[in-house]
């Protein structure tokens, strides 16, 4: 099981607290400190749309230039995150097959059977 994500984010930070305390091993691999792996993305997009996983309410996002933020597609869009990783809403959850965008204590609660 590996949570992505970076380290400065709030919402990381929450999800990797409540794994430890309910005493779940986990990897945490940092946007920043590892890039991201176009092959890794693409598997994320088989499992979650596009648009879940593209946070357009971003910081990062509001920084981009028109042209970019213009006429975005799936193709664009894995460009953009690839290129600028913090545009990926976190934490991103692999666990098995399956990937789970964002955190919320109800859904890791329903995930780990907590």
């Amino acid at each position: 099981m590996t949570l992505w994500g970076i380290k400065p984010c709030d919402t990381v930070r929450k999800a990797k607290k409540w794994l430890e305390q309910n005493e779940i091993n986990f990897e945490f691999s940092d946007f920043r400190d590892k890039p991201l792996e176009k092959d890794q993305l693409e598997f994320w997009v088989t499992k979650q749309q596009w648009e879940t996983i593209f946070n357009k309410r971003s910081t990062s996002f509001r920084n981009l230039s028109d042209a970019e933020k213009t006429d975005i597609n799936e193709t664009k869009a894995m460009n953009l995150m690839l290129e600028h990783p913090t545009l990926i809403k976190r934490p991103i959850l692999v666990l098995n097959d399956k990937v789970y965008v964002g955190f919320k204590i109800e859904q890791y609660q329903e995930i780990f059977n907590s």
